[in-house]
Parts: structure tokens; C-alpha cells; sequence
């Protein structure tokens, strides 16, 4: 079969675009890598183990943590006890059911001892219908709001009419915090007042152990699914944001756990109902309203290991999550795209913004189609192998160094992973994971983008993946006598 010549000039233009690409994307990384090199170096010099002196809790502001909920009987009770234990002088803690259809009230109400409470509802955002507000004489730090399904966003946007504290904390029903987590990550709003939000790093709890809600033992998973995304979070979260926030350039705060100015957050409108990314579009806002503004303000990273969640370990969940972030991604970034390149933009808006649209939002397309043109220039016989070494350099060889990269930064700074055996294991994730699973992962954010494209959006709805939940004690699930102190 004779291929036309104008098909042949187009798949080797595909090609070179994405040689291109693939070059410039990485270079890109390894340019941020370097900035997160000397920022880690700097935060650990002045941010130790040891940093947060006892005489320090005088001055730091009390917190209201929400904690939105939606069918997470398997892992609310555990993840509120871990909250019970942070070791923070003064917050609350604000459970957000949202129209469960499991056992999630059932099983807050039972344990911890809650009672319809007759508080007066604030509705400064607008929100579903709030059925009851629940509290606890045993544990005082303890509210639940009962509402109509409305989505996370909306829950949130409940939370934090129901908040009674100046910062607001959100933080996943399936996330586990350590006891200086809060501390940690509140601590840049004590280090400049100008501070509007702030976000810690996610790890991933598949393979440790969690008992009475604390982090018992830290280990790998069994599965490579998860390991390869431990891998994917070092690299997202440690050179990634890090390597943006010292320009004030940080575009996203992980819904998982960030923590916010509720007043700034009410005058932006507070979390948008009609997108399934409100953690990224409201740092968005935040920075779009505050430059326009013009008003000096920092939105910073803290690159702790201060939480840790559940990754999917099937692919289903994986492929679903991964069309919700870049569905997300692309709500997010299009209806703000006035911010690039504005005269009073900054470094989010002159390197920040234009990154994340042309690589994180449109990449995937580019991705897809370059994969695509080499396959077909390769079984058609007009790939040749300098072109063919090229490629392999391009698409796995930086993507390897990348990795391998985030694997040093964990090494020099948090040292996590400290046996050999869990170094090899990572090492070779981190290889592997060129081979299929990133193909994978560009096909799915493709999707994800196609979805946005024919507008099957609507109000927010809840990410759902299959919880496993084997981190778990069995004592986590059953009331305890606890102080809630």
C-alpha cells in the first residue's frame, strides 16, 4: 500500500511537533527542579524537625477544619480521630455530610456522641438545603452538618458558612494528617501577614499501616498501580508546585488539605458549584481578583509529608479520577485566560498560566497525536532508527531523569523511603511507569478534555474511587473513649 506524500509530510510533522514538545516539556521540569533544589535546601535549614517551638502555640490562630463527606463510611470515623489528636491549640473540626447514602452519619453520629444542636445557620455562600447541625458534649471540637446532596464544592461552601475561626482547613473524609500537619501549614500565615492561602504535600497511604487514626508505619504498596503514582505525587508535588511557589506562581492547592482566609475566599464567591475542579479554580480567582486588585498577597507551598491518602489501585478508578482533574484543569484555566500575560500578571500570569495551558491543559493531545504518528511511521516502514532513538530519548529517557530527580529531592529532604529494598522498588517505578502507564495517563486526560470540549459538565459532583482501605486497624472503626482535648 502507497501512502499519499501529503499524509507522509504530516505524520512527520506530527512527529517533529512532538520531538519538540517533548523536549521543551522537559526542559521545562528540569528548569523547576533546579529552583526546588535550593528551595528545599532553604526550608529545610529554617524549617527543621525542630522548628515550631512550644512558646510559638500563643500565637497561632485557631483553624476551622472541614471535612466534606459523601458515602466515606470505611474512612470518616478513622480520618476525624486522627484530626482529634493534631497537635494544634485551638480548632474545630466541621464534617460536611452531603446527602450520603451509606452509613456516613450513622457512623459519625454514633461515634462521637453527636445531638441535633440548634445553631443558627449564616448563609453567606449559597448552598443545598441544610437538613440538621449536629454536636457533642464529649467532643466539643466536633460538629456535622447534615444537607442535601449538592456536590463538594457546595458542602465546602456549607463548611464554611458554618466555620466560626478566620482559616479555614480542607481536608478529604479518606485523608490521614500528621500531628504537626496543621502547625506546619499554618505556619506561613504567621510569617507574612500577606498570606491568602497555603497547601502541604499529598502522600499516598497504600502499603502503611494506620492505627486509632495515626500513621503507624510508612511502607510501599504490593501493587505497582500505586507505587508508580508514589512516584508521580514526588514528582508533582516536590519540583512541581515547589518549584512555583517561590515566584508566588502556585496555580492549585490539592483539595485534599489547604488551608484559607475565609473572608478572601467569601469575597471571591467561595467554591464554584459548576466545575469538577474547585480546588484549582479557586486559587485561580484568588490570584485573577487579587492582582487585579492589586494588593500584595502570597498563595505558598509547604513541602512537608503532612498528608496522606488512598491512590486507586484499579484502573478504572485511576482512568475516571485522572478525566476529572484534566476536566478540571481545563474549566480552571479557560474562563481565566485573560490573567496571561496581563501587564500587572506576575509570574503566575508570564510563566505559571501559559505553562500549565500549553503543557498540563493541551499536552495531552500533542501527547496522543505524536504517539500515534510514530506508531503508524513505524509499522509503515518510514521511521528510521535515528529518528526512532530520538523519540525514545524525548518520550522515555528525560522522563526517566525526571523521575529519578524527584526520587533525589525525596532522599535529600524527607527521607521516607530510607530501606534499599524501597529505593530499588521506586527506582524501577520509576522507569517502568514510561512504559504504558504514562501512555495510558495522556490517553485518559484526553478524554478528560474531550469531555470538557462537549460541555458534559454541570454542578460539582464527587470524584469516586474504589477505597480499599487496607491501611487500616481494625480498632479505627470501632468507638473509642477518646479525649478529644
Amino acid at each position: 500500500m502507497t501512502i499519499p506524500p501529503a499524509v507522509i509530510a504530516l505524520l512527520d510533522g506530527m512527529q517533529w511537533m512532538f520531538f519538540v514538545y517533548f523536549i521543551c516539556i522537559n526542559l521545562a521540569y528540569l528548569a523547576l527542579t533546579y529552583v526546588s533544589v535550593f528551595a528545599i535546601i532553604r526550608y529545610m535549614r529554617e524549617h527543621g524537625v525542630q522548628y515550631l517551638p512550644k512558646n510559638f502555640t500563643a500565637y497561632q490562630p485557631p483553624v476551622s477544619i472541614l471535612v466534606p463527606a459523601c458515602n466515606e463510611e470505611q474512612t470518616i470515623v478513622s480520618s476525624i480521630r486522627s484530626l482529634l489528636r493534631l497537635g494544634y491549640p485551638e480548632f474545630e473540626i466541621v464534617v460536611i455530610n452531603d446527602g450520603s447514602t451509606d452509613r456516613t452519619l450513622e457512623e459519625v453520629i454514633k461515634a462521637f456522641s453527636l445531638v441535633e444542636f440548634p445553631e443558627a445557620y449564616r448563609k453567606r455562600l449559597k448552598t443545598a438545603d441544610v437538613h440538621k447541625v449536629y454536636a457533642s458534649a464529649q467532643y466539643p471540637k466536633v460538629r456535622l452538618v447534615d444537607k442535601v446532596n449538592g456536590g463538594k464544592a457546595d458542602a465546602l461552601n456549607a463548611g464554611i458558612n458554618c466555620a466560626r475561626y478566620p482559616l479555614f482547613c480542607v481536608v478529604d473524609a479518606d485523608c490521614i494528617l500528621q500531628q504537626d500537619s496543621l502547625a506546619r501549614v499554618v505556619q506561613p500565615f504567621l510569617e507574612d501577614k500577606q498570606t491568602v492561602a497555603a497547601g502541604g504535600v499529598i502522600r499516598l497511604v497504600n502499603g502503611c499501616t494506620v492505627k486509632d487514626g495515626f500513621l503507624t508505619g510508612v511502607d510501599l504498596p504490593r501493587k505497582l498501580l500505586p507505587t508508580m503514582q508514589i512516584v508521580e505525587y514526588l514528582r508533582a508535588f516536590l519540583f512541581g508546585r515547589l518549584g512555583w511557589s517561590p515566584m508566588n506562581a502556585l496555580l492549585i492547592i490539592s483539595g485534599a488539605f489547604g488551608v484559607f482566609y475565609k473572608e478572601r475566599v467569601i469575597a471571591v464567591g467561595g467554591y464554584r458549584n459548576d466545575t469538577v475542579g474547585e480546588d484549582m479554580d479557586l486559587v485561580v480567582r484568588l490570584h485573577r481578583q487579587l492582582r487585579s486588585e492589586r494588593k500584595g498577597y502570597r498563595i505558598t507551598f509547604v513541602p512537608d509529608p503532612i498528608c496522606w491518602t488512598e491512590a486507586p489501585e484499579d484502573l478504572g478508578s485511576l482512568k475516571n479520577q485522572r478525566m476529572r482533574w484534566q476536566q478540571g484543569l481545563a474549566e480552571s484555566l479557560l474562563p481565566n485566560w485573560r490573567m496571561m500575560f496581563q501587564r500587572n500578571g506576575g509570574a503566575v500570569g508570564w510563566l505559571a498560566f501559559p505553562f500549565m495551558l500549553l503543557f498540563e491543559c493541551i499536552g495531552p493531545l500533542i501527547e496522543v497525536m505524536g504517539y500515534v504518528s510514530v506508531l503508524v511511521m513505524w509499522f509503515a516502514g518510514l521511521l528510521s532508527a535515528d529518528a526512532l532513538l530520538v523519540f525514545l530519548f524525548a518520550a522515555v529517557g528525560l522522563g526517566v531523569l525526571l523521575s529519578v530527580n524527584a526520587l533525589f529531592l525525596e532522599e535529600l529532604s524527607f527521607h521516607l523511603y530510607p530501606r534499599p529494598m524501597q529505593q530499588l522498588k521506586l527506582f524501577l517505578a520509576a522507569i517502568l511507569e514510561n512504559f504504558g502507564y504514562r501512555q495510558f495517563n495522556s490517553v485518559w486526560r484526553l478524554m478528560g478534555m474531550v469531555r470538557w470540549v462537549v460541555r458534559l459538565r454541570g454542578r460539582s459532583r464527587w470524584g469516586r474511587i474504589r477505597r480499599h482501605a487496607t491501611w487500616q486497624h481494625e480498632g479505627d472503626l470501632q468507638p473509642q473513649e477518646a479525649s478529644a482535648g
